[in-house]
């Protein structure tokens, strides 16, 4: 079997998840796991798929039929997989007002202690009391075995009082790693 990361975009209607389950289907592939969802009327999503490997390329050549139907899809095989540092898994949850920069100042400081940052949902919402905006971070990320935990939580310490939000972060459970934090 071959795996293959596939990304999409696309105006936003019913029946896009199963054109795409179709071709994978039809292939002798298999839907492994995926991230969808709806933004600004477009239709989003990555996935993994594996494929026979004397089907990837009808599988790709398929797929790309797609665009036909407003789909985009730019598809990758995954390759080998990369040897990951085990480190520590930490979920990071940030909820603070909204403003322009907050996920860069955020992100800046996560790429400084050489965290990886595995999977992020982030959205923006109404303040129940005040009305305002703000903007919720949830992250699950990676940081190396020879990072300092104490260090990044006293980065984002200052970073907080920086910004004017409230930031959690826990060590994850090794048992609900790789899910969605």
């Amino acid at each position: 079997m071959t795996d293959l990361v596939l990304t999409l975009i696309g105006p936003d209607r019913p029946g896009l998840v199963e054109a795409v389950a179709e071709i994978v289907s039809a292939q002798g592939g298999n839907w492994l796991e995926s991230r969808m969802a709806r933004l600004a009327g477009k239709f989003a999503g990555i996935l993994r798929v594996e494929v026979p490997k004397d089907k990837a390329e009808a599988t790709l050549v398929a797929l790309a039929g797609l665009e036909r139907r407003g789909l985009k899809i730019v598809a990758e095989s995954s390759g080998e997989p990369l040897l990951v540092d085990a480190g520590r898994i930490l979920d990071l949850e940030l909820v603070g007002l909204d403003r322009p920069g907050i996920m860069r100042e955020i992100s800046q400081l996560l790429a400084s202690r050489g965290a990886n940052v595995e999977d992020l949902s982030s959205d923006r919402t109404s303040a129940p009391m005040s009305g305002e905006t703000l903007f919720c971070v949830k992250a699950r990320v990676r940081l190396p075995s020879t990072s300092d935990l104490s260090a990044l939580r006293r980065d984002l310490e200052q970073l907080t009082s920086d910004l004017t939000v409230e930031i959690h972060l826990v060590e994850a459970d090794p048992e609900t790693e790789g899910r969605n934090a």
